[in-house]
């Protein structure tokens, strides 16, 4: 794992890797911004980037690993502490953003309505859940400017870029220093007051990316984040992140979404360790919540594991639970009521509701689809980790092509299985394909958002001039230069969280 306290630096080349003349620009606006709102020069600026995740998709939250790295685009905040509790927020872009001012409230820290969406409830999240953590009755005030050109609701991660910045600047404002670990642990905590149930990916991410690596992060028994670099060949590949421009609201549309979805992975882990007779062990027992990776944890607990690699136990405990899903609930591939669901359980539908937290995060549907959901959660991890498998240990010549069939197969299982792409995104990862990608796929929630594609470095200009023919330029043809070089870019693995000493 990287140091453990957040790098701080007043040098722009030691956070971005190429651009640095526009780097430099931005944050120099941003100061010569605060300076004219708030009448002084900003003390530090907090940095934290977006995050795209090259292959394991919603299975973060039932405990399984991810394979996410880090991209350039990032929110920054300008900031300094100030006499009094009284906290002021602005943007650069005030269009769209209106400024703020809240008050430290002894009773709940600051209020936030969850019900309302706003830009300010992220901010509110974040100071919160800091607060919360440093365990102060008597903050200092903040003067603070927000900057983020990470794209809203396109699975980039916006809101936890900004949610993790926030989580920095009160703490430094404060004189506290939390270390990655923790201030990842205070930012997914932070994040749920927005009302959005969340894993741990997009904020582990953004708080410990290194800048040559993507990062193969496990959750359970504890987070352990695992540098891995990208093969060597004699050809060169890019990651090209392509915007299907259809934005998923999580908010909005969470209770048919993504809340659903985090509530079926749960009743299936619930059912998975009655079918397997796990119900009283003291591990699954004692877990809220209970998760996919503690059931499988928990069957494997004997498991004779010497002389095994961690990728070989993965694959073997992956491959027998894949087994069992079938012989468990193959005979609902169309899903189960709650009534179905509460009496293999042996519990009322209330009961199963209040077991899961239905009453914390609103969900809607008639039926829910076990069978699939834990098909994909097991599917899509094995395949997280063959990539890394294929990443660490692969000499072949074809390992890109291997790489890329990985993400090709993700795709499949996120749409038939998991029901998270739509028609655009099926419609991009096609187009992608047909212009020369190796691999593409969804990447972030899905429902909207954004593609990744695996891409010849010496193809990407004609990839890009390829897909914005075919994809934006049949259904987005009004868009600007502007818009659309934001709609579709390459990247590279990014490095983590900042603190910027102006």
């Amino acid at each position: 794992m990287s140091s453990k306290i957040v790098s701080k630096t007043s040098n722009i080349s030691e956070i971005y890797s190429t651009d640095l003349t526009s780097h430099s620009e931005r944050f120099s606006n941003l100061k010569k911004r605060f300076e004219e709102i708030y009448g002084e020069s900003p003390e530090f600026i907090a940095r934290s980037p977006g995050r795209v995740n090259v292959i394991g998709e919603h299975i973060d939250y039932c405990g399984m690993p991810v394979f996410p790295m880090a991209v350039e685009q990032d929110t920054i905040v300008a900031f300094r502490a100030k006499d009094g509790n009284q906290v002021n927020v602005s943007n650069m872009n005030a269009e769209k953003y209106q400024s703020f001012s809240f008050n430290f409230s002894k009773e709940d820290i600051v209020h936030i309505d969850s019900k309302v969406h706003a830009w300010s409830n992220y901010f509110k999240c974040g100071y919160k859940g800091a607060i919360e953590k440093m365990k102060i009755d008597s903050p200092k005030g903040m003067d603070c400017l927000v900057d983020g050109n990470v794209p809203t609701g396109s699975g980039l991660s916006s809101s936890s870029s900004f949610v993790c910045t926030v989580v920095l600047a009160v703490q430094k404002a404060n004189g506290y220093s939390l270390d990655k670990e923790q201030i990842v642990k205070t930012s997914v905590d932070s994040e749920r007051y927005t009302g959005v149930n969340g894993g741990g990916m997009d904020q582990t991410c953004s708080v410990m990316a290194t800048g040559s690596s993507a990062l193969f992060i496990e959750f359970y028994p504890k987070l352990r984040v695992t540098p891995v670099k990208f093969p060597a060949s004699s050809q060169s590949y890019a990651f090209v992140v392509a915007n299907s421009l259809v934005v998923s609201d999580k908010h909005v549309t969470a209770p048919v979404c993504y809340n659903l979805r985090v509530v079926e992975t749960r009743i299936a882990s619930l059912m998975l360790a009655k079918a397997l007779n796990l119900q009283d062990d003291d591990v699954v027992s004692n877990a809220n919540p209970l998760t996919m990776k503690i059931i499988m944890d928990a069957l494997h607990n004997n498991q004779d594991v010497q002389n095994k690699s961690d990728v070989e136990i993965w694959i073997e405990r992956l491959n027998t639970m894949l087994k069992h899903t079938d012989e468990i609930f193959g005979d609902h591939p169309d899903g189960y009521t709650w009534e179905q669901c509460a009496d293999y359980l042996n519990l009322s539908v209330e009961e199963l509701k209040l077991k899961i937290r239905a009453d914390l995060y609103p969900i809607r549907a008639d039926y829910l689809q076990i069978f699939k959901r834990t098909k994909h959660v097991f599917s899509e991890t094995l395949r997280v980790v063959k990539f890394r498998q294929t990443c660490e240990e692969s000499t072949s010549a074809d390992v890109y092509n291997q790489l890329g069939s990985l993400m090709n197969d993700s795709q499949e299982s996120c749409d038939k299985l998991f029901d998270c792409s739509c028609t655009e995104l099926n419609e991009l990862c096609q187009i992608a394909r047909e212009s020369g990608s190796i691999g593409s796929r969804l990447t972030g929630a899905g429902w909207g958002g954004c593609t990744i594609s695996l891409v010849p470095e010496s193809m990407v200009d004609n990839f890009i001039k390829d897909v914005k023919e075919k994809y934006y330029g049949k259904r987005y043809p009004n868009l600007t230069r502007e818009e659309l070089n934001n709609s579709i870019f390459s990247t590279r693995p990014g490095s983590g969280m900042y603190l910027y000493s102006v």
